[in-house]
C-alpha cells in the first residue's frame, strides 16, 4: 500500500463530517497531531442538525447500520462509541407498505423474519429468504476486507482468492435477477434490492455485489442513536477533542499553500495560516478539486447518483401505522428507476422513505409533538431539473408529495404540520455537492473499487481524500471506512479492531 512520504507529524483534516472525524480519530490513535477545520459552527457535515421551534431535525442520513465501524474509530484512541452515544436496535428495522395495501415488517433476526415472510408470502418464499440470507452473509464475508475495507493502488489489487469467491457467489452478475433467484414475490424482491438506489444504480443494472448493502440493512441490523443521527458526529468530535485534536469551527479553507509537490499550510478565509505535514480533504469532489487547483483527468466523465427531496415535518400528531422507518412503495418499479437515472423525470409513482425519529426519542420534538422525515428520490441536476429550476418547482413538488402521503394513509398530514423544512437539489448544490446530489458519485462498475476516484491525489505527495466521493463509497458505514483508509495512507498502520456487531449497546458513560 502506498503511503504519504516524508514527515507526517501534524495533519490538518478539512471537514468535520463522519469521514473527517473517523480520519482524525485514527490519526490521533497513531500518535499524530491533528487539527480539524470545519466551515460550520459544529461537527456533522452531511449528518448535521437543524433546530426549529423545539424540533431537532437530522439534515442527513437517518439509518445507522454497522455501528461497530464507528466504534473502531473511537477504539483507536482508547475510547468507546457506547460511552458517547446511546444506541437502540430497531425492531423492525423497516416496515414496508405496498401499493396493493399489504405490508411486511423487516426483521434482522433470522427466525423472526422467516416467520414474517411465511405469513406474508408463504412457506416457499420463507425458504427462499433463508437461502438469500445465507448468500448475503457469504457475500459480506467475501467483500468486506478485500473490496470495501482496503486501499487500492491499482486494479491488480483485485487479484486475490476473494475475487474468485465473489465471482463464484455471482457478485458480478446483476442484482435484480440474483435476488429474484431466491424470491419470486415481487414485493419481497423490492425489500432486498431497493438499497441499490443508495449506490446510484437501478437493481436491474447494479452489480449483485451491492447486495452487501441489503446485508447491512436486513441482516446486520439497524440502530437509532438517541438524540438523532447527529449524536454520532457529536460523540466523535468529543472523543477526538479528548484525545488532543484541535478544532477550528466556522473556519472556511481559502487556499492550500503548495511547494515541491507538498501542501505546506492551510490558509483560512480569516487569514490564519495552519502549517502542516499532510492534509486530509473530505469536502465533495468539486470543492476538493477547487482547493487543489485542478480535477484529475478521467477517460469518462464521472456519473453521479440520483438526488433526493427531503421534507422535514414537525406535526401535532402522528399516524400509528408508521414504524421508525417506513418504506412506502408505489406500484411502479422499473419505470421509477428509468425516471431517476435515465429520463430525468420526477417519479410519477414514487417510492418513499418515511422516518419518525420521535418513535424512540420524543425529546426530538416539543412535548406531545412528532417529527417526520420524508425522503423522495429524484433525478440529479445533470439528468433532471436544474438547481435553478427547483426554485419554481419546489413548492409544487412539496404539495404533490404531501398529497401523495395523504393518499397513502397519512390523512390530514398537510394540515397537521407546524414546522417544516424542504430540501431540494438546489440546496444540495448550494452546499457544494456535485450534480445537486448528496449521494455523490454513482457505483457503476467503472466507478467502483480501484476505478473509483482514488484517495491519493496525483501531483501532491501529502494530500489524501476521504468521504463518499472516494473509496470505498456512499453510505454511513463506507464513509467511516473511508476516514480510516485515509488515515492509513498517512500512518501506514493497518492494525484493525475486530469487526463486530454489538448485541447490547450501553448507555453513554456506562
Amino acid at each position: 500500500m502506498r503511503t504519504v512520504p516524508g514527515p507526517v507529524d501534524h495533519v490538518v483534516v478539512v471537514g468535520a463530517g463522519l469521514s473527517g472525524l473517523a480520519a482524525a480519530l485514527h490519526l490521533l490513535g497513531a500518535g499524530r497531531r491533528v487539527t480539524v477545520v470545519e466551515r460550520e459552527a459544529g461537527p456533522g457535515g452531511r449528518a448535521g442538525l437543524l433546530e426549529r421551534a423545539g424540533y431537532r431535525m437530522d439534515t442527513g442520513p437517518t439509518v445507522l447500520t454497522m455501528p461497530h465501524l464507528a466504534d473502531e474509530a473511537f477504539a483507536a484512541v482508547g475510547d468507546s462509541l457506547y460511552r458517547h452515544v446511546e444506541l437502540t436496535p430497531l425492531h423492525p428495522a423497516y416496515r414496508a407498505h405496498f401499493a396493493d395495501g399489504s405490508r411486511i415488517d423487516v426483521h434482522t433476526d433470522a427466525e423472526a423474519m422467516e416467520d414474517e415472510v411465511r405469513r406474508f408470502a408463504g412457506a416457499a418464499e420463507a425458504a427462499g429468504y433463508r437461502r438469500l440470507r445465507h448468500w448475503l452473509e457469504r457475500l459480506y464475508r467475501a467483500q468486506m476486507r478485500r473490496f470495501i475495507d482496503t486501499n487500492f493502488d491499482s486494479p491488480l489489487t483485485l487479484l486475490h482468492p476473494d475475487l474468485a469467491r465473489l465471482a463464484a457467489l455471482g457478485g458480478f452478475g446483476r442484482l435484480g435477477p440474483r435476488i429474484g433467484s431466491f424470491l419470486s414475490d415481487p414485493r419481497l424482491r423490492r425489500v432486498f434490492s431497493f438499497q441499490s438506489l443508495y449506490a446510484g444504480v437501478a437493481p436491474a443494472r447494479a452489480l449483485a455485489a451491492y447486495a452487501v448493502i441489503a446485508y447491512m440493512d436486513t441482516v446486520a441490523g439497524v440502530w437509532f442513536p438517541r438524540g438523532g443521527m447527529h449524536a454520532l458526529p457529536r460523540g466523535m468530535a468529543r472523543a477526538a477533542a479528548g484525545a488532543g485534536a484541535a478544532f477550528r469551527w466556522s473556519a472556511e479553507v481559502e487556499t492550500l499553500e503548495r511547494s515541491a509537490g507538498r501542501v505546506r499550510a492551510v490558509r483560512l478565509a480569516s487569514g490564519e495560516r495552519i502549517a502542516c505535514d499532510a492534509v486530509v480533504l473530505t469536502p465533495d469532489l468539486p470543492v476538493a478539486h477547487r482547493l487543489l487547483g485542478r480535477a484529475p483527468r478521467r477517460p469518462v466523465r464521472l456519473r453521479h447518483s440520483p438526488s433526493a427531496v427531503v421534507l422535514h415535518a414537525g406535526t401535532d400528531r402522528t399516524w400509528p401505522h408508521l414504524a421508525h422507518h417506513t418504506l412506502s412503495f408505489g406500484a411502479a418499479w422499473e419505470r421509477t428507476f428509468d425516471e431517476l437515472t435515465r429520463t430525468g423525470e420526477l417519479m410519477s409513482d414514487p417510492s418513499l422513505l418515511i422516518t419518525r425519529p420521535t418513535t424512540h426519542d420524543p425529546e426530538l420534538a416539543p412535548p406531545g409533538k412528532h417529527l417526520h422525515y420524508v425522503l423522495a428520490p429524484c433525478p440529479n441536476t445533470t439528468t433532471g431539473p436544474s438547481a435553478r429550476a427547483w426554485g419554481d418547482l419546489a413548492p409544487r413538488y412539496r404539495d404533490s408529495l404531501v398529497a401523495e402521503l395523504e393518499r397513502r394513509g397519512l390523512d390530514g398530514f398537510g394540515d397537521r404540520i407546524e414546522e417544516e423544512v424542504l430540501v431540494t437539489p438546489a440546496d444540495w448544490t448550494a452546499h457544494g455537492h456535485a450534480a445537486g446530489t448528496p449521494f455523490s458519485v454513482a457505483h457503476t462498475f467503472a466507478q467502483t473499487g480501484p476505478f473509483r476516484p482514488r484517495n491519493l491525489v496525483r501531483g501532491y505527495d501529502n494530500v489524501v481524500l476521504a468521504g463518499c466521493g472516494t473509496t470505498p463509497g456512499v453510505g454511513v458505514p463506507t464513509v467511516l471506512v473511508s476516514g480510516k483508509l485515509a488515515a492509513a495512507r498517512i500512518t501506514g498502520d493497518r492494525a484493525r479492531a475486530p469487526h463486530r456487531t454489538p448485541a447490547t449497546p450501553g448507555r453513554p458513560g456506562a
